[in-house]
């Protein structure tokens, strides 16, 4: 019988994109301000960038387009700490509420650590939460794929990989090692998400695949009747 049941944080229970065009926003007023620019020509500029290369270097190329003369640090910090205005998806936060009565639920999220409890906080979700791992806080290497934090939960709830279950929704790291443990695993794809395209082998796909939280009660329904 299940008695958890984990998420992931970004793109399963709101919308990163949301976060990331916050951060955006911080960086372009910073700039505009101080190079006496247009906060929507930066601001455009960035995004297009985002959308053309992806994150990694974004503001690398931006310094190059433009004779800033700016720490790339600097910038990336002034991203960080944006403080995000964001909010739950509305079949996480229902899901949450139901959940809650029957279940322990948890957290497991990579990120710099700062930045995940900023949208922890943000997001309101503790209420509803028995533990939240944000695996930073652990280091560099605990973050997904390693065991660690996995394992870690199970201790915290006292219960068997089993009754356990995580969704996520990043299949290069969020079920590999989930799966080893013993842990069900369930892969959301919504409709907008870094990874909503992605296809890899069995090995890192989870069990099951769902495209709303609201499917989530059945698939727990249908391992009950297996167990």
């Amino acid at each position: 019988m299940i008695k958890a049941v984990v998420f992931d944080l970004d793109d399963t229970l709101y919308n990163e994109r949301d976060f990331v065009y916050n951060g955006f926003l911080e960086v372009s007023k910073y700039i505009s301000t101080k190079y006496f620019l247009d906060i929507r020509e930066i601001y455009n500029e960035i995004i297009e960038i985002f959308l053309e290369n992806g994150r990694g270097r974004i503001f690398n190329i931006l310094c190059k387009r433009y004779p800033f003369n700016e720490s790339i640090d600097n910038l990336v910090n002034i991203y960080r700490d944006t403080l995000p205005d964001i909010r739950l998806y509305d079949d996480a936060l229902e899901i949450l509420k139901r959940l809650k009565r029957n279940y322990f639920l948890g957290i497991i999220t990579d990120g710099k650590n700062t930045v995940q409890w900023n949208k922890i906080k943000a997001l309101n979700v503790e209420k509803y939460m028995d533990k939240i791992i944000v695996t930073d806080d652990l280091g560099k290497d605990y973050w997904k794929p390693s065991e660690r934090p996995y394992l870690d939960i199970l201790d915290q709830f006292k219960v068997k990989p089993s009754e356990c279950i995580y969704i996520g929704d990043n299949p290069h790291k969020d079920f590999i090692s989930a799966k080893k443990i013993g842990i069900i695993t369930i892969r959301i794809v919504r409709v907008i998400g870094d990874h909503m395209g992605t296809v890899l082998s069995d090995e890192y796909e989870a069990e099951y695949k769902i495209n709303t939280l609201e499917e989530v009660e059945r698939i727990i329904d249908l391992i009950n009747e297996k167990s």
